[in-house]
């Protein structure tokens, strides 16, 4: 598998940003996962068996927001695998806005400041999804593992290595790592404000991206 530059530039990327979120998500008012959805899910289920309202509408809620980012990630960018020239900047533009709007109601301790990061966070990773038959998720890590203890595996018996998907999930699980040790340091310091970081960031990406793809539809570089 050859993967291009930009993929694992934007996988590091994409990993690192999320890891911030999360972390934020975590050591906020509620301790609420942001960026996957296993724990959240299981927590679901037990705010079901014991009739706890408040917590089945809250973690109910999360999924829910994960899945419209997803949704409006699809709708936007209309195809499952990674391929410059697709909309990428409008998704990053719009995690952006997102997480900017979600700073003030995390810091009134509102739902709604989670709910916002979800969608963005689920933009994101649906935005990041298969390159030449490798799975990439940028804000969860089971795959990423997975495909390491594989590898492993596979080590072990002397089998075949896919050097540069396991050499992916190592980085994938190394730049959400860092961004959890960056949004963790910031969050000691500035509290919610640490997610104008992520959000500049992906501001930033997505509109260098949005104009960089409207000059190569202009040069008849990329479809439209």
């Amino acid at each position: 598998m050859s993967v291009p530059r930009w993929v694992w530039i934007g996988a590091g990327s994409l990993a690192c940003i999320a890891g911030m979120v999360n972390v934020v998500g975590f050591l906020g008012f509620e301790h609420q996962a942001i960026t996957h959805l296993t724990g959240t899910t299981s927590l679901l289920g037990a705010a079901i068996a014991h009739g706890d309202t408040r917590a089945t509408l809250r973690l109910g809620g999360m999924a829910l927001a994960f899945l419209a980012g997803a949704a409006l990630s699809g709708m936007i960018i209309q195809d499952s695998t990674l391929r410059i020239g697709r909309r990428y900047g409008i998704v990053l533009v719009l995690e952006s806005l997102l997480l900017f709007l979600a700073i003030p109601l995390f810091g009134h301790d509102s739902i709604e400041g989670p709910l916002l990061a979800a969608i963005a966070c689920g933009l994101q990773n649906a935005m990041a999804t298969t390159f030449s038959g490798a799975v990439i998720r940028t804000t969860h890590l089971s795959g990423m593992f997975t495909d390491l203890g594989i590898g492993i595996g596979h080590a072990l018996r002397g089998l075949p290595l896919p050097k540069r998907r396991l050499m992916l999930s190592a980085l994938i699980i190394g730049s959400f790592l860092g961004g959890g040790i960056i949004g963790g340091w910031l969050f000691v310091r500035f509290a919610y404000d640490a997610l104008l970081l992520p959000a500049a960031l992906t501001g930033v990406v997505g509109t260098g991206y949005a104009l960089y793809r409207q000059w190569a539809v202009m040069h008849d570089k990329v479809r439209a």
